[in-house]
């Protein structure tokens, strides 16, 4: 997997990449990168983002970690509303103290699907704002038309979450295999003015592994499943969804810091 020969058809609709092309040095010779402050702005309007399950344990100490789809495919809950990413900031960062998942951090390169000849290819996603042919700091290919460093650097990072994305696949089709996932609801109760308890509201729904089904499984079964280290990342799944409360709390927060408008009747 390196960079590409000009394949065929890509496919694949990927989230945060609207122009993604196969990196190549006919095209992108006089291209690269330029250093910003706050390279995340893109992330933005990344709510629900999908993360590997070597991510678990890092990952749910900043929110929900849930399962989505009938691939019961893993996702980073940052956000109630869709298309807005609670935890990265109006310049481009993220809050401090927040995991920033490596399919961010992998940004604006990625590995597509070239179906005509039946590989995976290297692309970038050309819409990238900090993607320029004028003052920037790292170049995607040298004057021979090598890759440099950089890129080879990127290269690696995208082969690595590969094959952190095959043990993710791996790793739910055990948890298919042993029928722990049951669909879950994410649901808040509002405070009325009076201080009574409102109406629920439903947040989500999700997938998620069932701990009475996790519960009920032989012991052996258990001793594999700590063995083989998937039972410490179904815990850390389990443990992550308090962060629902985490994420409506912030959102009650803001929402009460906003201005008010004025009252005319007073």
């Amino acid at each position: 997997m390196t960079t590409a020969q000009m394949p065929g058809q890509l496919s694949g609709n990927v989230l945060f990449y609207s122009k993604p092309e196969p990196l190549a040095k006919e095209l992108h010779s006089n291209l690269g990168v330029k250093r910003m402050d706050g390279p995340f702005g893109f992330a933005r309007a990344g709510h629900a983002i999908p993360l590997t399950v070597g991510e678990f344990p890092l990952a749910a100490v900043t929110g929900p970690i849930i399962f989505v789809g009938d691939d019961r495919v893993p996702i980073a809950v940052m956000g109630l509303n869709a298309g807005e990413n609670m935890f990265v900031r109006d310049d481009g960062t993220f809050e401090n103290g927040v995991y920033i998942p490596a399919y961010v951090r992998r940004y604006p390169f990625v590995f597509a699907n070239d179906d005509a000849n039946k590989q995976m290819v290297l692309c970038i996603d050309r819409n990238a704002e900090f993607i320029t042919d004028k003052g920037y700091d790292m170049a995607f290919f040298d004057a021979a038309g090598e890759p440099t460093e950089y890129t080879k650097g990127c290269i690696e990072f995208c082969n690595n979450f590969e094959v952190e994305r095959q043990r993710t696949l791996a790793f739910v089709q055990l948890l298919k295999d042993l029928d722990l996932f049951e669909s879950k609801e994410a649901n808040f109760t509002p405070t009325n003015p009076d201080g009574t308890a409102g109406q629920p509201q439903k947040i989500a729904e999700y997938f998620g592994v069932s701990e009475e089904k996790l519960n009920k499984l032989p012991a052996d079964k258990l001793v594999e499943l700590r063995d083989n280290g998937a039972l410490s990342q179904i815990y850390a799944h389990i443990h992550s969804l308090v962060g629902w409360d985490r994420l409506v709390a912030l959102a009650m927060a803001r929402q009460a810091a906003q201005p008010q408008p004025a009252n005319l009747n007073s």
